[in-house]
């Protein structure tokens, strides 16, 4: 992992594993497209609903102006996944809630249809938990999924995320906003280990 360290907002490039995440950039058109595209997806709409609508490139780039606004204040950090090798866009990956005094936050993210089944999702998790316990110190992220959410759930577990337990009624059911559903919590501490790690001995 080769975070940048220059830049004062959460904003940095960080690369391993085969990928690249850098900032999503609001006025870029196809970035726009990209951020729009997965959150149309049906997979996505099945499990996530997000907090402000996102249904054309207007939407689509207001949220991203906002999740820039967020690195600015230092509340959260958002990732465009891209492939390291021909800068392919495979996803997205997002850190929100950043508590400084607390030293914690959340995590969360989605994969493109077509990048699906190449472990996207668990290696830029990694990369990010790594990035946020060792660039910005903090102590806990926590990753919630609405139950039933098998996949996602197996990703947090590959990436030492433990469950500890299910939050009733913590997020709204798919495309609603006036019913809720259930969410599986997860966890991993700085202080967890690293289910990536390299053996201290190995060759």
């Amino acid at each position: 992992m080769t975070p940048s360290t220059s830049s004062p907002t959460l904003t940095p490039l960080i690369s391993g594993r085969g990928l690249r995440l850098r900032p999503w950039d609001p006025g870029d058109e196809a970035d726009v497209e990209t951020f729009l595209r997965g959150c149309s997806d049906p997979e996505f709409r099945r499990w996530n609903t997000p907090l402000r609508p996102i249904t054309d490139p207007a939407t689509a780039r207001a949220t991203l102006h906002s999740k820039s606004a967020a690195a600015k204040s230092g509340t959260g950090a958002s990732f465009c996944v891209e492939e390291a090798d021909s800068g392919s866009p495979l996803g997205h990956v997002g850190v929100s809630r950043i508590d400084r005094v607390l030293r914690s936050a959340c995590v969360g993210y989605w994969v493109l249809p077509e990048a699906r089944g190449r472990g996207v999702a668990t290696r830029a998790l990694a990369l990010t938990a790594d990035w946020v316990f060792t660039e910005l110190r903090l102590h806990r992220l926590e990753l919630d999924h609405a139950v039933g959410h098998e996949i996602s759930c197996k990703v947090a577990e590959r990436c030492g995320f433990r469950y500890e337990g299910t939050l009733r009624g913590a997020m709204w059911e798919a495309d609603r906003r006036d019913a809720f559903r259930d969410c599986h919590l997860h966890a991993r501490l700085a202080t967890d280990p690293d289910p990536h790690a390299s053996p201290t001995n190995s060759p």
